[in-house]
């Protein structure tokens, strides 16, 4: 798997969950770790979570908080899973000037693991994409 990154993830704010980089790889693999806490990116059409349509809720591969309920998923075209809302405080936001553009990036509100960006070219109702990286999470069938 093709991972692209930018650096260590923020410490500008206190999670709930904290551990340092080697707790981290104990319980994360390398593409989990170099996504979540390095703000890497899988290649576009790897994640089996592509393809996951039952009921149930997507999770942080990292700290199990709840982030998606599959009735929010949507099939956006980009290789990535793809969300029109997520769960009410389960993740937050930040500005992203990597790369040479802006982008809003989204984490785990719960650990701070970088799970994607959001995008205001999804479907309706909230006209919001928030394209994850599959490996930044793990599905819980309902």
């Amino acid at each position: 798997m093709a991972l692209f990154g930018r650096g260590a993830a923020p410490a500008e704010e206190n999670f709930k969950v904290q551990r340092t980089d080697e707790e981290w790889k104990q319980v994360l693999n390398l593409h989990q770790f170099q996504v979540l806490r390095k703000h890497g990116t899988e290649r576009a059409g790897t994640s089996p979570l592509n393809e996951e349509k039952r009921a149930g809720t997507f999770i942080c591969a990292g700290c199990e908080q709840a982030l998606f309920d599959t009735g929010t998923k949507f099939e956006s075209g980009t290789g990535w899973p793809s969300f029109w809302q997520p769960l009410e405080n389960a993740v937050g936001t930040t500005e992203d000037r990597s790369f040479f553009m802006t982008r809003v990036e989204v984490h785990c509100a719960n650990c701070g693991g970088h799970l994607g960006h959001v995008f205001p070219d999804g479907p309706r109702p909230t006209g919001q994409r928030y394209c994850m990286n599959g490996v930044a999470m793990k599905f819980r069938p309902a």
